[in-house]
């Protein structure tokens, strides 16, 4: 294990949500020397606020690997430090013509997909994979092994306690970095000193090399999600679930030419879920609450209000495949994540020497943030 000392280290790392904290550790595996900076006294942004779903199924070929490479990390964390995780895999429920075509489209046109194991169950096999799922209008499900749910209000503060026992990183919670000027970083608490810094900024990223985002076309996406209370003892969701406005979500399908016609439907039948970015996932805690959402708004800037409207729009269409015992809502909150336009997946950029900006991960950074920190710091090695 090493030890920065004298505010000195080998590597600074700005921002300690999943992104950074994923940083830090493959800083850290090469030997570095590592300080950590987080304005805030712990991580409240995005990388809590999400469903603790590492969901390789919706990367394209390409981010597909990234993702695999990001799931054995955290695999690896859960054991090193405890924390509850399940290799649940992934239902994507099949209720129309329409859906069945893109997930046959998807298992014949994505190599990776078979190779993993993806499948299409028989509605009998959905009903015993998931009593969550209803079974009336059930054609079958696309059947992922490959997804791991976490907790991220737990499993984000476990990760940063593994990276400062384990592998020595300072952290400094609650220290704003105000400027760098290599050697030189400017924090709140003083100067230090690196050869090398990343600036995983997150939402924050106007506060340092703005120009760097003015450039790139960053939004602001806004979601808004929900936690049920506990579901009675012993009642599972099991797999993780979603359904067919998810195919219209992410980049894995986005190939498929039967996908048009699945748009032209959903336009048609759901305007409001389509013009508010409505596509539904739903994931189990180790307490038993289920988490259900979400929705997407694309701004520079968002009112920090939550809509009614939304929430039904989220909460019809999950009863429209999936029940639960226990259907009262305990929580509601918003998150806000840096999207990049024309389905780019990440923004990693080199503003001067010594220094990589990494943000722009979208809703995606609990799947690709270890794989990507793997390339980007490739070269400390």
């Amino acid at each position: 294990m090493t030890h920065t000392t004298d505010r000195t280290a080998d590597v600074a790392v700005v921002g300690g949500g999943i992104a950074g904290l994923a940083h830090a550790l493959a800083a850290a595996r090469t030997g570095a020397r590592v300080v950590l900076f987080e304005r805030d006294e712990r991580a409240v942004g995005a990388s809590i606020r999400n469903f603790g779903l590492v969901w390789p199924v919706g990367q394209p070929a390409g981010l597909y690997e990234r993702a695999l490479r990001g799931r054995d990390v955290w695999l690896d964390t859960a054991k090193r430090t405890g924390i509850w995780h399940a290799e649940s895999g992934s239902l994507h429920v099949v209720r129309s013509a329409e859906e069945e075509a893109v997930v046959e489209e998807f298992l014949a046109t994505s190599p990776h997909a078979a190779e993993q194991g993806c499948r299409m169950l028989t509605p009998a096999e959905v009903a015993a994979a998931s009593t969550a799922v209803r079974p009336e209008g059930v054609r079958g499900a696309l059947w992922s092994p490959t997804e791991v749910n976490v907790d991220p209000r737990t499993a984000i503060p476990a990760l940063a306690a593994l990276l400062e026992r384990e592998h020595g990183v300072a952290l400094r919670f609650g220290t704003a970095v105000t400027g760098i000027d290599l050697p030189g970083v400017d924090t709140t608490e003083g100067r230090w000193r690196a050869e090398r810094v990343f600036v995983c900024s997150g939402n924050e990223f106007q506060a340092l090399y703005p120009e760097v985002f003015a450039d790139s076309g960053v939004r602001r996406c806004k979601l808004q999600m929900l936690r049920t209370v506990a579901q009675p003892g012993g009642w599972a969701l099991g797999p993780a679930l979603c359904a067919g406005l998810t195919l219209l979500h992410y980049a894995s399908f986005a190939h498929c030419a039967s996908l048009a016609a699945l748009r032209d439907r959903f336009d048609r039948e759901l305007p409001v879920h389509r013009a508010e970015g409505v596509h539904v996932l739903v994931s189990q805690t180790a307490g038993g609450q289920v988490t259900i959402g979400d929705s997407h708004r694309y701004a520079g800037t968002h009112d920090p209000f939550e809509s009614a409207e939304v929430e039904r729009a989220i909460l019809d269409y999950f009863s429209g495949f999936a029940a639960l015992p226990r259907t009262r809502v305990a929580e509601r909150w918003h998150g806000v994540y840096p999207s990049l336009p024309d389905g780019r997946a990440d923004l990693v950029a080199h503003p001067e020497p010594g220094v990589t900006v990494v943000n722009g991960l979208g809703g995606a950074g609990m799947t690709l943030s270890f794989g990507l920190a793997a390339e980007t710091t490739a070269d400390l090695g």
